[in-house]
């Protein structure tokens, strides 16, 4: 089984980036993974994509070695299975709004003795060619990222519950959803989201568990960087929209 190295840069105190995908072509996929990213996301959420995609996604991350991560349609054991059986190296679960959920999207993450993770020789453990599947349940354990979302008013109270359960690696903010809860949807820079933001972070930074966000624009990665962020993503629509209209305004004369 690869090593994660986005797991192991956050380990050492390292801070990762990383970009959503939602397209279901590798090819895009591999081309992106080329420009330095550390991990991409495959959503699974906010998309169309299924698991079959998401293994084609991830073999062609793989080819460029860069970390596959997929985000999950819910925190239900049967889809967490589905998706880590592609081979991603962790998995973005959404809407996790108790301690307790966080407890079972953990033990849906991982094999025994931690874990009820379903056990079979798929891809993910590389059809049990490579290895005995006792070792792999192992190094599996030991190399997948969970990634838990904080992104309901409910999930920000409880961040500090959600730190004392062990296998969580990120707690990631979503701003958006998060400012919907708080009554003010879309606006992320409103004072009741910002200091909601803030609490989570100011919890969660000084811990071994790495604080993660959605960070749309440059200036958020590097202001979130500064809050204590060291899992950082942003989507590759935003990329494509910037470049499209500089281009289109610059040749217009706009």
């Amino acid at each position: 089984m690869r090593v994660n190295k986005t797991k192991s840069i956050l380990k050492s105190g390292g801070t990762v980036h990383g970009c959503f995908i939602t397209y279901p072509e590798p090819s895009l996929a591999e081309f992106v993974a080329m420009q330095g990213w550390d991990f991409l996301v495959f959503d699974g959420e906010h998309g169309t994509l299924q698991p079959r995609d998401i293994e084609n996604l991830t073999r062609a991350a793989e080819l460029r070695d860069v970390t596959p991560i997929a985000r999950v349609t819910a925190n239900q054991p049967h889809l967490i299975l589905r998706y880590l059986d592609t081979g991603v190296q962790g998995l973005h679960v959404p809407w996790v709004n108790t301690p307790e959920g966080v407890e079972a999207a953990v033990r849906a993450m991982k094999y025994g003795p931690r874990g009820n993770r379903g056990l079979a020789g798929v891809r993910a453990a590389d059809w049990a060619l490579s290895g005995s599947i006792g070792e792999y349940t192992v190094d599996a354990n030991r190399e997948t990222l969970v990634v838990i979302h904080i992104e309901t008013a409910q999930a920000a109270e409880a961040v500090d519950e959600y730190l004392e359960i062990d296998g969580v690696d990120v707690l990631f903010i979503g701003p958006t959803d998060l400012s919907h809860s708080l009554g003010h949807p879309g606006q992320i820079d409103h004072p009741d989201v910002v200091t909601s933001m803030d609490r989570i972070a100011a919890a969660v930074a000084p811990s071994d568990v790495a604080l993660g966000i959605y960070a749309g624009t440059e200036e958020r990665a590097i202001q979130w960087s500064e809050k204590g962020a060291r899992y950082l993503c942003t989507g590759s629509d935003g990329f494509l929209k910037q470049g499209m209209v500089a281009y289109l305004d610059h040749v217009r004369g706009v």
